[in-house]
């Protein structure tokens, strides 16, 4: 994973490259702002540590910047500056994740791992690919089982994806409870059909942006439907 670290105070930067370093990531450092937009361009990297008190320009504006420019890269914001307005303002800006200092270095990683992890699971669908699905604005990708909105990949638990998959593989048809509980639950014999209701649920709350709404039909099951 190639990180770019956007860091003025040098003991935190050199003891992150350090560490980072020696955790697999190939780290690139930046202490100034006016000069963290023309690295972080010429970097080109995976994942950005950007902390938000930096000299010349603040990391606010350095994000922002950043968007404006099309830089589209996983931003974590590091900073002691850790109350609830400035993380708000900072996700609001552009940023994907937040974590005030002191920090935990695993969870650190973990989390930059993540970013990392979701960047590569949003790179756009091929076009016109025969072995996909469409349901209104959801694309079911059947080679890798991927489920896209537009262009991003909707972030759904293993239960979650694979009712959807469900669904989206009998467009304007139901599917039974009994059915769906054989694909979402295989094998678990003591778990009750009404699991099922609770998957239905947290994924009828994560579908609700999507222009597709999941409807349950009393006695025959569930489907999804595009909105009008």
């Amino acid at each position: 994973m190639k990180l770019l670290l956007i860091e003025d105070d040098a003991s935190m930067q050199a003891a992150l490259q350090r560490a980072l370093g020696r955790r697999g990531m190939e780290v690139f450092s930046c202490t100034d702002g006016r000069q963290a937009l023309a690295q972080w361009t010429d970097t080109q990297p995976d994942v950005v540590v950007l902390d938000l008190s930096l000299p010349g320009i603040d990391g606010l504006q350095v994000l922002e910047q950043a968007r404006l420019k099309g830089l589209a890269t996983p931003v974590l914001i590091l900073t002691a500056r850790g109350t609830v307005g400035d993380r708000i303002m900072g996700l609001n800006t552009g940023a994907d994740d937040y974590l005030p200092k002191p920090f935990d270095l695993d969870e650190l990683e973990a989390r930059l791992r993540a970013l990392s992890r979701r960047r590569a699971a949003t790179a756009l669908p091929p076009e016109n690919d025969a072995g996909a699905q469409i349901v209104g604005e959801l694309r079911y990708e059947k080679d890798s089982g991927a489920i896209y909105h537009r262009d991003q990949v909707l972030e759904l638990t293993p239960r979650e994806l694979a009712l959807l998959q469900a669904l989206i593989a009998k467009p304007g048809h139901a599917v039974s409870k009994e059915r769906l509980f054989e694909l979402v639950f295989p094998g678990e014999a003591d778990v009750q059909y009404e699991a099922v209701e609770v998957v239905v649920y947290r994924l009828r709350k994560k579908l609700a942006q999507t222009g597709v709404t999941l409807v349950t039909l009393r006695g025959l099951g569930y489907l999804l439907k595009v909105d009008a």
